[in-house]
């Protein structure tokens, strides 16, 4: 357990540590644990550590109130200096998965944090769709009526918590403002976006956008739904390795 504060995040670590880091940043219903193998193998597949925590509120970390701020992205790519900082992180690769994805971008877009040299975005969002809003609703009937809330229950310490405080913000009338193409456009290192072609809370509209938005992009459209590194992990783990390898090569 790492502190930060007064709050206890969950963390991990994989592989050796050497001198990049790849720094996983999780799903809006995600944890440490919900990585499953993918951790291992993207630390074999690259050489690279990797290092991953439970935002507050998520998997084994401590709890956090009730609502959620609508700008609760924003308020978590604030923090990542100070979890690099406490987890005595330099040189990372910041990769992230949906709400993840988002975060990770807001930092890049909106601080000068020299240490992050390279983003991978998965299944990003950069603004509000219908289809993810259709999504995230039947999530909610998911986990009232159907098996949702139980699967979830294996990986969060506060269940109910986790899920509303994602489900809650995003249903909110105020949500559908949210809109981070500003920040992306101001995003100064390289980035590898990977969206699955089936995906039902993102349309290929969103990786369109970041490459129109973002200087040095690659996209990667892979046969997957929202998950494209557990659906498609081997694709995924392919392109991942090899934009590591460039952004190390073109750092020496």
């Amino acid at each position: 357990m790492m502190r930060l504060g007064a709050t206890g995040l969950e963390t991990a670590r994989w592989g050796e540590a050497g001198t990049r880091t790849l720094v996983l940043l999780h799903e809006g219903l995600g944890c440490v644990a919900l990585w499953r193998d993918f951790p291992a193998a993207l630390a074999a597949a690259t050489g690279c550590g990797v290092f991953a925590w439970s935002r507050a509120g998520y998997g084994g970390s401590d709890r956090v109130p009730l609502p959620r701020p609508l700008d609760y992205m924003h308020a978590e790519a604030a923090l990542i200096p100070a979890v690099l900082d406490a987890a005595g992180i330099g040189d990372c690769i910041l990769i992230g998965h949906s709400d993840g994805a988002s975060i990770a971008a807001i930092h890049a877009g909106t601080a000068c944090d020299r240490r992050v040299r390279g983003l991978v975005l998965m299944a990003p969002h950069y603004f509000v769709e219908d289809m993810c809003l259709d999504a995230i609703a039947a999530a909610r009937v998911a986990y009232g009526e159907g098996g949702l809330r139980a699967r979830l229950a294996r990986y969060h310490a506060d269940v109910d918590g986790a899920f509303r405080g994602w489900n809650e913000a995003w249903l909110d009338p105020g949500f559908r403002a949210f809109d981070i193409t500003a920040a992306i456009a101001r995003i100064a290192v390289p980035v590898l976006q990977i969206q699955g072609d089936a995906d039902p809370y993102g349309t290929a509209a969103q990786p369109e956008a970041g490459a129109r938005l973002i200087g040095d992009v690659r996209t990667l459209m892979l046969p997957a739904r929202h998950a494209p590194h557990l659906e498609a992990p081997a694709a995924t783990l392919g392109a991942i390795g090899d934009f590591v390898r460039a952004g190390v090569e073109h750092a020496l």
